[in-house]
């Protein structure tokens, strides 16, 4: 394995890619804490307003930029401040693939493109400065959940339609996996492959066929919330503080060569989750179902194991406590739906 590029300064610099998106920005909130973040998207789903707050932080800078074209840090003015030249970059976060249900189809080429060519820019740029990388991949690369035994270790070799209407992301981060392997093994890059089954909380988008954001948002609006599948449809979900917590402990760890499962392996049926979100926001929404969607779709489990040993982690935030903080989140933020919004507002 290469020999890390220690920073000559106090505070490491550290790459963030898809930093506007959901998980992105709190990765983001959590390491600027004690380092220099360099936050790239490019706002195919992820927003604005999830980092506005970061702006005016000297050790954040935003970058708009599609990772499936190259980037030379050390010719952008903005990061002058950083002494890329000097410094190099410590560690880089990759999480930039389109992440929108609704919008699937529209992405599935740029979908590909990020889990490919988006993918080997990165691994170079970490190649170019010694970084430490982390890939973000996903429970699909199991495949669907098996009814015989839907809890999956990592070892499992998962069975994926490399031909279906979901092969761009499925198959996608299979290909991310792999690639990102190979420069471990070839060059003696310190990469980690993190696994992440649903993971919810504040700054998920809205309207956007995610679950458990459109059913707080209907339950707000004493609207029905809407099931697309039957009354068995079942998942697990992780909360967003677990999931960041996960990400720096693995992070930190120099000796770990296998990806590592995070998220929740307690499988909740989504009826009784809407109706506690209903009951929570003491509301008369009822529940209705239709037909499922065919991207969100039933998922393995986690067998996380693996993680409680090595990390010493397992998910802390109660599924109660996980929803009421994120709808708590949504209550406060129902009038500014989007950034265009919140221009809007501050222009009248």
């Amino acid at each position: 394995m290469q020999d890390q590029k220690k920073p000559i300064f106090e505070k490491k610099n550290i790459i963030v890619t898809g930093g506007a998106g959901f998980i992105g920005s709190h990765l983001c909130d959590e390491l600027i804490r004690n380092a220099k973040v360099i936050c790239i998207d490019n706002f195919k789903t992820g927003e604005l307003r999830n980092i506005e707050h970061l702006l005016s932080n000297p050790d954040f800078v935003f970058l708009r930029h599609n990772i499936n074209d190259p980037i030379n840090l050390e010719s952008i003015p903005d990061l002058e401040k950083f002494k890329i030249e000097f410094q190099g970059i410590q560690e880089i976060y990759n999480l930039a693939c389109p992440m929108s249900p609704k919008d699937f189809e529209d992405n599935r080429i740029s979908t590909l493109l990020s889990n490919s060519i988006g993918v080997k820019n990165l691994l170079d740029l970490a190649l170019k400065y010694k970084s430490k990388f982390m890939q973000f991949s996903s429970s699909v690369v199991y495949g669907p959940r098996r009814k015989e035994n839907p809890n999956v270790k990592e070892d499992d070799l998962g069975v994926v339609d490399f031909l279906s209407y979901r092969s761009a992301y499925d198959e996608g981060k299979r290909f991310a996996e792999t690639i990102t392997q190979n420069y471990r093994d070839i060059y003696g890059l310190n990469t980690k492959i993190i696994r992440l089954f649903r993971i919810y909380g504040p700054r998920m988008k809205l309207n956007d066929n995610q679950m458990i954001p459109d059913f707080i948002n209907d339950a707000l609006d004493n609207k029905n919330l809407l099931i697309l599948g039957d009354e068995n449809f079942c998942s697990s979900f992780c909360y967003i503080s677990d999931c960041i917590d996960a990400v720096i402990r693995l992070m930190k760890l120099d000796n770990i060569t296998e990806p590592i499962n995070i998220g929740s392996n307690q499988d909740i049926n989504i009826t009784e989750l809407a109706n506690k979100i209903i009951t929570i926001c003491n509301t008369q929404s009822k529940i209705i179902y239709s037909d499922p969607d065919k991207f969100m779709t039933p998922l393995c489990l986690p067998d996380i194991r693996k993680a409680k040993k090595i990390l010493a982690w397992m998910p802390i935030v109660t599924l109660e406590k996980g929803l009421q903080l994120t709808i708590d989140y949504l209550y406060a933020n129902k009038g500014l739906r989007t950034y265009e919004d919140f221009l809007d507002k501050n222009q009248e």
